[in-house]
Parts: C-alpha cells; structure tokens; sequence
C-alpha cells in the first residue's frame, strides 16, 4: 500500500491508488454480501457503484458518490424504492470505512489518523 496523500488521492486517485480501492470496494462487497440479499448488493454494485466516485473529506474520511437517480439503474432486479435507498446507504458507508481502513485510517474514532 503507498503511503496516503491527499493531493495524489484527488489529483490521480485512479492511477495511484486503484488497487488500494478496488480492494476496498472488493471488502465492502464481502461484507455486504454477508448481511443483506445477495442478488441486491449485486445490482447495486454493477447498476450504481459502478460509476461512483470516491473522494477524501479529510481527518481520515471518505465520502462516496454516488449517480443520481439510483432507483432508475437498479433493472436487474425487483426491489421498493424504500429497500433500496436503505441498501444503498448501508453500501456507501461501508465502502466509505472500507476505503479509510486501506488506507489505515480508523474510521471508528471521532478523529481518524493515518496508520504508521
């Protein structure tokens, strides 16, 4: 893992750092994947992060955005409206401490410091 900085990660996040995230968002899938209905973290994965966009806060966050419209691209499976946002923001949360943590951030402190 290359030692996090903030101005590569928002210059050249995609070719610095890309397998950094693609790991991140491979655990967050995982984890995911283990508590809610596969075939809907799956939709939401290839209809709606697939054209996220990380990007860093500072103090060791991450926030992840997402396309609008996200009920719009989920046509791969049936799901209410009202399931899917609430899928959906349980899926950028996680993604969002699961980038911080590749990064060796805690994202469970109040104030995150990068790991040494």
């Amino acid at each position: 893992m290359p030692e996090f900085d903030a101005d590569r990660f928002a210059e050249a996040k995609y070719v610095d750092y890309l397998t950094d995230l693609q790991q991140a968002y491979k655990n967050a899938f995982d984890r995911m994947n283990d508590r809610y209905d596969s075939q809907l973290v799956h939709a939401i994965d290839q209809e709606v992060l697939n054209e996220s966009e990380p990007f860093y806060e500072g103090d060791g966050r991450f926030r992840l955005e997402v396309p609008d419209d996200p009920a719009d691209r989920v046509t791969s499976v049936v799901v209410g409206e009202e399931k899917l946002t609430g899928v959906l923001e349980a899926y950028q949360e996680t993604v969002e401490r699961e980038i911080a943590r590749q990064f060796g951030f805690d994202p469970d402190e109040g104030s995150a410091t990068a790991a040494e």
